[in-house]
């Protein structure tokens, strides 16, 4: 296997040339040889960009373990469209090399009656079956089942000789739970503890009972949330009895973040989440995960035109006014921006909550008030070099101050008012707090003008 670091990443386009020419020439030993070279997550990568016919044609010629590692790394619908295209004998047999987390992601994602004939043809649906119970995006859809459950009258000994015989994957070993009898969670113990214990010595005596846990309709935002607090390498999920259902590692941890993360950013900026990678989309598709905020937005946009009208006689009294709209706005909006960025993250990491919008309002308030004035005073250098109207210049100062204020106001507030209703911060915030601040925004400086300027 190559070293595949920064020091020496891989040529794609050379890779992807030199199992295209394989294929040409029908040496499929040779296109499945070059791909098998790599890792899973950079085969994945390669795979994606093989046309339609050349992934079907090498998927028929990769071991069933191979291809099982590319479908776990691509991305949901991708891999869903590529199982659309095998028949049912030859996607079970790849299933069967799956996580059963992993298998049950794609199940779910099928048609019902193809998804419970594969189910059965599986070589362990009883794995899989529970699985599908749980919505993708709570602790239950995360979880796997392919965990190993200690108990805790066993020795230190019999558990290790219980994780030789098991052979499980690497990243679910760091942590083992125990359960009584009836299977519920009692305890956990970590590999480490096991190594330096005493064979003789019982898992109770070892274990810790102080063990986090979740249930499995819990969404996976917090999910995230709690293994990142407490730095876990893997939490249990277990049901209303503390039955111990699965467990969820940290390479779903890493997933579900990635997707928030994205999800997030793409919602902040007006559109919604794509399924697919974005060269995988076509512009049918991404022009319908943007038109409806953007036709939103141009609604909400004449507010701004309105203002104006309302403000036209002040407007023709003193045209130079209007020099300074772009820049108080402006200024305006990216103040708002800033915070809401900033709330919309606290938020996420759950360092506050909606229950704080008084205590964030009055934190946000101070630092507008320390920005505004530090604002004001190159404002006002500008506007007296633009226009040779000092009063003129003193109400531009005025109005940036009380226009950061506002916007700060308005972009701490939003996202925690969205997330009491339960709305994602992020689809509102970053849109809405923008138009807001531009109509609101011209008022605020009219108004100020019309007192300051006596219009």
């Amino acid at each position: 296997m190559p070293n595949t670091t920064l020091e020496h990443p891989i040529d794609l386009d050379k890779v992807l040339e030199e199992i295209r020419q394989a294929l040409e020439q029908h040496d499929f030993q040779k296109a499945v040889a070059i791909l098998e070279e790599y890792r899973p997550a950079d085969q994945a990568e390669i795979f994606t960009d093989l046309t339609d016919e050349e992934q079907r044609l090498l998927l028929t010629h990769l071991s069933p373990e191979d291809s099982a590692d590319i479908l776990e790394e691509l991305d949901d619908e991708q891999a869903l469209e590529l199982a659309r295209e095998l028949p049912d004998d030859e996607l079970v047999t790849i299933m069967d090399e799956m996580e059963p987390d992993e298998a049950a992601d794609l199940l779910g994602d099928m048609r019902p009656e193809r998804a419970k004939r594969l189910l059965e043809e599986l070589e362990d649906p009883e794995e899989i079956r529970p699985l599908l119970l749980h919505p993708d995006e709570t602790a239950g859809g995360l979880m796997t089942s392919e965990f190993l459950a200690l108990r805790r009258r066993m020795t230190a000994g019999e558990a290790i000789e219980a994780i030789r015989q098991w052979q499980p994957e690497a990243e679910t070993i760091y942590y083992l739970f125990v359960v009584d009898r009836y299977g519920r969670l009692v305890g956990v113990v970590n590999l480490r503890q096991l190594i330096v214990a005493k064979p003789e010595a019982l898992i109770q005596d070892i274990m810790s009972d102080d063990v986090i846990f979740v249930t499995a309709d819990t969404d996976q935002e917090e999910v995230a949330r709690l293994m990142a607090r407490y730095d876990l390498l893997a939490l249990p999920v277990v049901d209303e009895n503390k039955i111990l259902l699965g467990v969820i590692t940290f390479d779903d941890l890493v997933d579900v973040l990635e997707d928030e993360a994205t999800e997030d950013l793409q919602r902040y900026g007006g559109a919604e989440p794509l399924e697919r990678p974005y060269l995988d989309t076509s512009p049918l598709i991404i022009t319908k995960k943007r038109i409806g905020w953007l036709l939103i937005l141009f609604l909400t946009a004449t507010l701004t035109g309105s203002v104006m009208k309302l403000f036209e006689h002040e407007i023709q009294t003193m045209v130079a006014l209007t020099l300074f709209v772009p820049l108080l706005i402006g200024t305006g909006g990216n103040a708002g921006s800033q915070t809401t960025a900033t709330i919309i993250r606290e938020l996420a990491t759950g360092n506050v909550e909606p229950r704080d919008a008084l205590r964030v309002w009055w934190h946000e308030a101070r630092v507008a008030i320390l920005l505004g004035m530090g604002m004001a005073i190159p404002a006002f250098i500008r506007a007296i070099t633009w226009v040779d109207n000092p009063m003129l210049a003193l109400t531009v100062s005025v109005a940036i101050v009380v226009l950061v204020l506002w916007a700060t106001g308005v972009g701490s507030l939003l996202p925690l008012v969205a997330a009491k209703f339960n709305i994602d911060p992020a689809l509102v915030s970053g849109p809405l707090m923008s138009t807001m601040v531009d109509a609101t925004g011209l008022m605020i400086y009219f108004s100020i003008a019309k007192v300051l300027l006596g219009l």
